[in-house]
């Protein structure tokens, strides 16, 4: 067997070109399905949840009992808040455009950024540049959407609340990772996850079934591919990449989302708002960077972007 180390150059970048793939692929699929956002987001987990059931219960059933301690606890958190992740961003992406909805919940990094600066962690003088870029872009983008309608801004604040959830579910899912493994925690987090968002459905009267044969489609789309695929191919990448590279490649999502919309879907990315969207994404690049830098000098652990937040 060939140590991670050992494997070839070219798999590492096919990995990564398949996990920018699958995750771009993400909010077009949402946009494209016929069906509610919240009722999207429940089977996406729920289906995820049961694929992952039989390597929980197999291969990893000796770490079940580590479920009873804080790192059980910590991965119900983490499930908790991408709840709310999937339950505002979801929405976003069908009231609004795909573009826009993508960039502004790629701004994760930037509210880990600021986070971290309220429990006294202050960013570096880089991760400060980069969240007032971000937060330039992000005022440029929603700022020509006031003049759109009042469902684009609506969609956009849906974006910012899911880009804000993410960043908690990641700071829980530090932690959790720390005693767990990706696969347990995740298995654990989908699981509570969808247990929660088949709760709000039922609440809000949302149809779970009666769709189409191309939405079921869609939905099984996302799960093989954004849910499950992505991060399979992220994670496999970190065994040789630098977890700053792959954070950096992960905001490719956002003008790979554009494009498939655009191609897919007919959804033209107004020209007025790149320059805003562009300067998002530069922001958070800058803050990825930063934070890189900064995490060597402290020798941090690298979990926080082991498992991207799910799309």
């Amino acid at each position: 067997m060939r140590s991670p180390r050992e494997r070839p150059p070219w798999l590492t970048a096919a990995a990564l070109t398949v996990a920018v793939l699958a995750v771009s692929t993400s909010a077009p699929l949402i946009a494209f399905a016929a069906a509610p956002a919240l009722a999207v987001a429940f089977w996406r987990n729920g289906l995820a949840f049961v694929a992952l059931t039989p390597i929980t219960a197999g291969p990893r059933r000796a770490e079940l009992g580590a479920l009873r301690g804080r790192g059980g606890l910590l991965a119900v958190l983490a499930g908790v808040a991408l709840a709310l992740h999937f339950a505002t961003w979801m929405p976003s992406v069908q009231l609004g455009s795909v573009a826009t909805a993508t960039a502004l919940v790629a701004t994760q990094p930037v509210w880990q950024g600021m986070i971290a600066a309220l429990q006294g962690r202050r960013p570096s003088t880089a991760g400060w540049v980069g969240i007032g870029l971000a937060v330039a872009g992000t005022a440029w983008a929603t700022g020509l959407d006031i003049g759109v309608s009042a469902q684009a801004v609506l969609a956009d604040v849906l974006a910012l609340v899911g880009a804000l959830a993410a960043a908690v579910y990641t700071a829980f899912g530090e932690g959790a990772r720390s005693r767990l493994s990706t696969t347990t925690y995740t298995w654990v987090c989908y699981g509570t996850c969808a247990a929660i968002l088949l709760v709000v459905c039922r609440a809000a009267g949302v149809e779970l079934h009666g769709y189409d044969g191309r939405t079921w489609a869609a939905i099984l789309a996302l799960v093989v591919g954004a849910q499950l695929l992505g991060h399979s191919m992220f994670n496999y990448a970190l065994e040789r990449t630098s977890a700053t590279t792959v954070s950096v490649l992960i905001l490719l999502e956002v003008p790979g989302a554009a494009l498939l919309a655009w191609a897919w879907l007919g959804q033209t990315p107004r020209l007025v708002a790149l320059p805003g969207l562009g300067l998002l994404v530069l922001g958070v690049a800058v803050v990825v960077l930063g934070g890189s830098r900064e995490r060597r000098r402290a020798t941090a652990s690298l979990a926080d972007v082991a498992d991207p937040t799910p799309r």
